[in-house]
């Protein structure tokens, strides 16, 4: 009776401590601004000359290369179908995934005729012998110097590549450090293209920096290896392997979602959102960003799409009636 009377604050502590918890989580969850469906921006925002410049080179235009890719998703039902699974693994609305594939080849790249095509392209670079440098340093030497001292705290790999980048941008982007210039050069331009600029690779168009910021998260969903910089082969296997390519793409929506809520704000509710940042990258930074303009009073207070998510919202209807074709 005694020891029952000595357990009873304990339990009495422990059961109020869980309902703070939940309570807690409960005012999180009601403070989070809930970003509505649709464009912010009545017209569509401007293109960038570097993809009008692209699709001239191509001599095709915007239309016909949306054309194209809607083409593809119709075509090819086992796509569709294994878009609407992979979604399901990480908790997303299917329509982020075709977002982002549309995006990528109404804007950056052209389809191809079937997605067989993009399967032979990622064999044709699995026995290539390269790595990541920048000015003959590997990227894993590099970012052992002490300006990325605090990036060693990060608590998974999406804090951890992204802490990299913001380090390059505020100490080495266009700067002398060391008597070394750095070019004018974002962390991927500099040390993740080992053959030619503008690289992004297979039917997501995934930089090699965005598949190993998303690595950890696509190793507990998914089970795939975790990737790292000292087996580049194995990156571009994932990214270029079509089946592999539509979990990373679920993975980088995941995960913007996830750093916008960080912040206190839903976007899964509007494609055009995850499609833009699915597009320009750098979700933490730009959901902190935007958290700190709410915070002064002075700046925007929802995200709003750009030119490439700007499209997908405004075709959101035909975009939906791709993901019938699936079984």
């Amino acid at each position: 009776m005694i020891a029952l009377q000595r357990l009873l604050p304990i339990l009495l502590l422990a059961a109020l401590s869980c309902v703070g918890a939940l309570l807690a989580e409960a005012a999180h969850a009601s403070a989070l601004i809930v970003v509505p469906p649709g464009n912010r921006s009545e017209t569509q925002p401007q293109i960038p000359d570097a993809s009008a410049t692209r699709t001239r080179a191509f001599k095709t235009t915007y239309a016909e290369k949306y054309e194209k890719i809607v083409a593809l998703l119709k075509r090819e039902k086992k796509l569709v179908a294994h878009i609407k699974q992979v979604a399901a693994a990480y908790d997303i609305d299917p329509i982020h995934i075709v977002g982002a594939l549309v995006g990528e080849h109404t804007y950056n790249v052209t389809a191809v005729g079937s997605v067989q095509t993009y399967y032979v392209k990622a064999l044709s670079y699995s026995g290539l012998d390269f790595a990541f440098r920048y000015k003959g340093v590997p990227v894993q030497t590099f970012v052992q110097r002490p300006e990325f001292a605090a990036c060693a705290q990060a608590k998974d790999s999406a804090t951890l590549w992204s802490c990299r980048d913001r380090v390059w941008v505020e100490h080495f982007r266009g700067k002398t450090v060391d008597g070394v210039t750095y070019d004018a050069q974002t962390f991927q331009q500099a040390f993740f293209q080992p053959f030619f600029a503008g690289q992004t690779f297979g039917l997501g168009q995934i930089s090699p920096l965005t598949a190993l910021e998303v690595t950890d998260l696509v190793n507990k969903v998914s089970g795939y290896d975790k990737l790292t910089p000292d087996h580049p082969q194995a990156i571009y296997r994932d990214v270029m392997d079509p089946d592999r390519s539509i979990v990373y793409i679920a993975a980088i929506v995941r995960d913007a979602i996830d750093a916008y809520k960080e912040q206190g704000f839903d976007i899964s509710g509007n494609p055009g959102i995850t499609a833009t940042l699915y597009n320009v990258g750098q979700p933490r930074q730009r959901a902190a960003d935007l958290r700190a303009a709410l915070a002064s009073g002075k700046g925007r207070k929802l995200p709003v799409e750009n030119y490439y998510g700007w499209l997908v919202n405004d075709k959101l209807g035909e975009l939906r009636s791709l993901l019938d074709s699936g079984s």
